[in-house]
């Protein structure tokens, strides 16, 4: 594989690993944030809002990340993100109550919601198809690794109370310090650390070529596509773009959001990626299914287990983590050879049979026996063996695919912003949810979402695999209008087969 692309999937992929480690940092950081707030201590719904607001932040970043995108390029829009990120991470190591965290917690989130629209556009639009959906999924493995490593870091800052200004020389950490002493503020202020190696790197990165040639910059689109085709390829593409780029052009020029809704092909598309045309599907069934519930409260959830060390907790849920960047590796590899609907609907079989157990688990728990406590962490393992190489990757690829160019920054802002919202519900709920109906049931709804999310994969999300994208966007036309035997040879049969029968 090109080492330059490689070069620029990785660098973009920060973005992914922000994401996941704030995913991750706060499950461990609730446990100590608990210990120095009394009033966070006290009330359920305080918890979820620390928790939460970064979500809400995120939700409102990824629906101005489309326009940013399109309107400034994917490098400024990754530019941005990792300012807002950096000072999101140092209002929250430097709280002095719960509600300046609460703040920091919203600006890290704003950061969150832009860099999860531009990473996966970045990364498909310097992609070859043939290899795109290993790309993005890579975006995919950063968030995990991004959760995997906040686990670690959580574990590593167990023991460590903020410095003193003996160490550090500053009258305002003392005064912090004095005030709220807590391993957490490390947990949370090392995340300001790859936004700042990103914001750094970023300025060796060049624009997305597709982007370049929508504003008129060939010369630059070029030199880009140089670097990423070999010679006998590099023609073909640029003639393509070429062609592309004028008729792009003029219809970005009249993209409204209202006219996602207006085009048929377009409003499909939407709603397959984001889950309108059912409840709740791709994006939000990927958080409804019960993701972040558990890297949000993963802890929390083994404490819920009969394991009430923060220790212990801690350490279990690494390896849940750890399984989680593990599983994203072998969904790396699964997506551009298994395709994704068919590894969606195994992800999601495997989901609902891991839920079972968890509900079951916590359903028969008694403080006696610690059996059940044992078979609710191996639920969790499971949850995350099966959901990691499917429902983990497949969402995000599919809506880096599915959109035309002119569409793409418009409705992957749209659709992140549903994901976001999803996670809000999930987030600001979970332990409102268990207080009023127990957590056995609450995973045994979960369990009945993933059902949901099986049937709708099965029905109406298209087979992307090895597609360009003006192949995926003749999908669309096909299904708003039927078959047209004109614009069936330009599909490859393989995957216009599997597009039909699965």
């Amino acid at each position: 594989m090109n080492p330059y692309i490689l070069g620029l999937t990785a660098v973009a992929g920060i973005g992914g690993l922000l994401f996941g480690y704030d995913t991750g940092v706060i499950s461990g950081a609730l446990l100590y944030i608990k210990d120095d707030f009394e009033e966070v201590r006290q009330s359920h719904l305080l918890q979820e809002t620390i928790v939460s607001m970064a979500i809400a932040g995120a939700i409102i970043g990824a629906a101005a990340g489309g326009w940013i995108n399109d309107s400034f390029g994917r490098k400024k829009a990754t530019l941005l993100a990792d300012v807002i990120f950096a000072l999101g991470s140092i209002c929250m190591a430097a709280a002095s109550d719960p509600y300046i965290l609460i703040f920091g917690r919203f600006l890290v989130g704003l950061g969150v919601g832009v860099a999860s629209v531009t990473a996966p556009v970045y990364i498909a639009e310097v992609s070859p198809s043939e290899i795109r959906g290993s790309l993005v999924s890579s975006n995919v493995l950063m968030i995990t690794g991004g959760q995997l490593l906040s686990y670690i870091v959580n574990l590593a800052f167990t023991k460590v109370s903020f410095p003193s200004s003996a160490v550090i020389g500053s009258m305002v950490t003392t005064w912090i310090s004095d005030k709220v002493p807590g391993t957490w503020r490390w947990m949370l202020g090392v995340s300001g650390v790859p936004a700042i190696a990103q914001f750094f790197l970023m300025f060796f990165l060049p624009e997305s070529p597709r982007w370049l040639f929508i504003k008129n910059r060939k010369d630059e689109a070029v030199d880009v596509l140089s670097k990423i085709y070999d010679v006998d390829r590099l023609e073909d593409e640029v003639d393509f773009l070429t062609a592309q780029s004028e008729q792009d052009r003029q219809k970005r020029n009249n993209v409204r959001f209202t006219n996602v809704f207006k085009s048929k092909e377009i409003r499909l598309a939407f709603l397959v990626g984001a889950g309108l045309q059912h409840p709740m599907i791709v994006q939000a069934f990927q958080q409804f299914t019960g993701i972040n519930t558990v890297m949000y409260y993963s802890p929390t959830i083994v404490q819920m287990a009969g394991f009430h060390s923060n220790e212990l907790a801690l350490f279990l849920s690494l390896i849940v983590a750890a399984m989680n960047a593990a599983g994203t590796i072998l969904g790396i590899y699964l997506i551009d050879h298994s395709g994704r609907k068919k590894l969606a609907l195994f992800s999601l079989g495997g989901v609902f049979a891991s839920l079972i157990i968890l509900s079951l688990s916590f359903s028969n728990q008694s403080s006696s026996n610690h059996l059940y406590g044992w078979v609710a962490v191996l639920g969790l393992a499971l949850y995350i063996a099966f959901f990691s190489p499917g429902m983990g990757p497949v969402p995000w690829t599919v809506n880096s695919e599915i959109y035309p160019e002119e569409y793409r920054g418009v409705c992957g802002g749209m659709s992140a912003t549903v994901c976001w919202v999803s996670n809000l519900i999930v987030s600001l709920s979970f332990l409102s949810v268990v207080d009023a109906v127990g957590t056995g049931i609450t995973f045994l709804i979960i369990a009945a979402i993933s059902v949901l999310a099986f049937l709708f994969v099965f029905l109406y999300v298209p087979e992307t695999k090895g597609l360009t994208f003006d192949e995926v966007e003749v999908i669309w036309k096909e299904r708003a209008w039927g078959k047209n035997s004109d614009t069936i040879t330009l599909l490859h049969g393989e995957n216009l087969a599997s597009f039909y029968t699965i």
